[in-house]
């Protein structure tokens, strides 16, 4: 088991549960956002609309790229999970394919934000100074939008 283990879960895009906020070491070269999805889930699709644009240019994307798992075809062998993936999306906040915390759902455009950065404020400091030093005055913020 993870030095930590929290998991956000959404129930139709409401309420949250936080569990364990002990920080976990990661190197900020090794940390990735992971997106379970399947065909025909329509919160993927939202998702989709609503922060896959803009996703990379934040700064969250830039500590933590995405990565995009079809459930049904996806390598999800690859990845060391605490549970299995029941909802989609969920997104897994994983280093080196070790989990580290994950959203369950997709809770809408502010809250995913909010609690994404709850999971990315618990990494050591120097992932969060590493954002800094590749995000630069060219990362997006959430709320700015983005083309």
């Amino acid at each position: 088991m993870p030095s930590f283990l929290r998991t956000i879960t959404l129930g139709a895009g409401v309420g949250a549960a936080l569990w364990g906020m002990q920080p976990v070491a990661a190197a900020a070269e090794d940390i990735q956002l992971v997106m379970f999805e399947e065909k025909g889930c329509v919160w993927c699709e939202k998702w989709r609309a609503e922060i896959g644009p803009i996703y990379p240019k934040t700064s969250e994307g830039k500590i933590a790229p995405l990565e995009r798992v079809d459930i049904a075809d996806g390598p999800m062998e690859d990845y060391t999970l605490d549970r299995g993936i029941f909802y989609t999306p969920t997104f897994v906040l994983a280093s080196d394919k070790q989990e580290l915390a994950r959203i369950e759902g997709y809770p809408g455009e502010d809250f995913f934000w909010s609690l994404l950065g709850v999971m990315i404020s618990n990494l050591p400091e120097h992932v969060d100074s590493a954002a800094d030093a590749t995000g630069g005055d060219d990362a997006v913020s959430p709320d700015e939008g983005g083309s």
